[in-house]
């Protein structure tokens, strides 16, 4: 990362995690339209109700591992590999007493979380069935995070790919089997999703234990200490925030989206899972110029970093010409993925869940280059070592989708959560834009 030419090196790097996460989406896709068509819209709906909570919890633990793999990665550009090994050993420990205290939370919490989104009694059962299992998942979800942004952080990308193509591979198999065979319906979806994040873990851990030595620490590198430890939470914690505070406005917006019925959660639950699939390649290039950002800053090469941001911006833009000219004209076809059209009912309206769910898709796609931008540099401030400053961000889109939730969707029903994300995407860019130019100045004058 800190030598050759920044364009082919970020998309070098964020190409295997684009495909990474393409593939979880995908059985996260695959896992809706089975619920979505084989089991029903309200399965649908009680598979989604509650995915802002899992936006908030989850998104706590992987922007924790994330922020852990920030030290490593400078460690790794200025070539101190025995400090390395010390922040390796030392976010271990960190991240299993994490990933305890928020599974035995969670897990006992689980209806009340339910509740307070305003999840409709008729899915509330089933609900609660799947966001237990997926709370029983952290652990798995923290190991496998933690160790890829350990790989990722020397630069190879790659492997954690090759680890999700497996997962993934499990993922759809078992959801055949434990809903289309075994009959077992949302509680299947949940088993499979957390046996498929147990074996992405397990093989992360045996790559790391044959493949990367270097990562391995021994002897006094095993050994805790305080201001290793102080520094890991100092990087980890804020951009665990991040999406925890990020969560929270989705949460008061998808508590406001419950409240309108199970067609708006259905529709919700169906545009969101083709959002992700589109949007993860913003994240990424995101995720990308956090390592780019963090070897640079090690290596002392601060030139590259703007011209870094410049070459990922142009990357974004030219993403987004193509989600405009498959988004715009496909959104309703590839809604009917989750819904069967020709299911006739007494309680909801097929085409009425996927017309909203498209225009909820097309509303979002218009604001792409600003989500584009938010995570170029989110993430390169994070990478440069200031992730207090980027939690910041998360602040303001939580008080943006907050905003939505008490007024815009009230006024304007489902038209109004549609809105709800590229109101906070403009509000983080708001911020993030002098945030960069002022950490920018800060870190070249330290360098000299």
């Amino acid at each position: 990362m800190t030598v050759g030419n920044p364009t082919a090196k970020i998309v070098g790097f964020a190409l295997p995690l684009i495909l990474g996460y393409i593939l979880q989406q995908v059985y996260l896709i695959v896992d809706a339209a089975i619920v979505g068509r084989w089991i029903g819209v309200a399965a649908l709906a009680a598979v989604g109700a509650s995915s802002s909570i899992m936006f908030l919890i989850i998104g706590f633990c992987n922007g924790t591992c994330a922020g852990f793999a920030i030290p490593v990665a400078q460690t790794f550009g200025a070539k101190d590999y025995c400090k390395m090994r010390l922040y390796v050993a030392n976010a271990i420990r960190v991240a299993i007493v994490i990933a305890i205290i928020l599974t035995i939370l969670t897990c006992i919490l689980c209806k009340r979380l339910l509740l307070m989104v305003n999840t409709p009694d008729e899915i509330l059962p089933e609900a609660y069935t799947f966001l237990f299992l997926q709370f029983l998942s952290i652990p798995f979800t923290m190991a496998y995070n933690l160790m890829a942004g350990f790989i990722r952080a020397l630069g190879n990308s790659q492997q954690p790919f090759y680890f999700l193509i497996a997962a993934s591979l499990l993922n759809v198999a078992l959801d055949v089997i434990f809903i289309l065979g075994m009959g077992m319906g949302v509680e299947g979806a949940g088993w499979a999703t957390l046996l498929s994040q147990g074996l992405a873990a397990l093989m992360c851990g045996k790559f790391i234990r044959k493949r990367l030595q270097i990562l391995i620490p021994n002897g006094e590198e095993r050994n805790y200490r305080d201001s290793i430890v102080g520094h890991l939470l100092q990087s980890g914690i804020p951009m665990g925030l991040q999406f925890s505070i990020t969560g929270i406005g989705i949460i008061m917006l998808q508590s406001a989206n419950n409240a309108l019925g199970t067609v708006y959660v259905a529709a919700f639950t169906a545009s969101m899972r083709v959002k992700y699939l589109f949007t993860c390649v913003f994240e990424n290039i995101g995720v990308a110029m956090a390592t780019y950002c963090g070897q640079n800053v090690g290596a002392q090469t601060i030139t590259r970093i703007k011209e870094g941001i410049f070459a990922a911006v142009k990357v974004t833009m030219v993403y987004f010409v193509l989600t405009i000219a498959i988004i715009y004209p496909f959104a309703d076809e590839m809604m009917t993925l989750f819904v069967n059209v020709n299911h006739v009912s007494d309680t909801f309206s097929p085409t009425e869940i996927v017309d909203n769910a498209a225009l909820f898709m097309r509303i979002a796609n218009y604001f792409y280059p600003v989500l584009g931008l938010l995570t170029i540099l989110r993430y390169s401030i994070q990478g440069m070592g200031y992730s207090n400053l980027s939690m910041l961000s998360g602040v303001m889109e939580m008080i943006a989708r907050c905003s939505v939730s008490l007024w815009l969707v009230p006024a304007f029903h489902f038209l109004g959560v549609c809105y709800g994300d590229p109101v906070a995407w403009v509000a983080a860019d708001l911020f993030l834009v002098p945030a960069f130019i002022y950490v920018f100045k800060k870190v070249k004058r330290k360098v000299g």
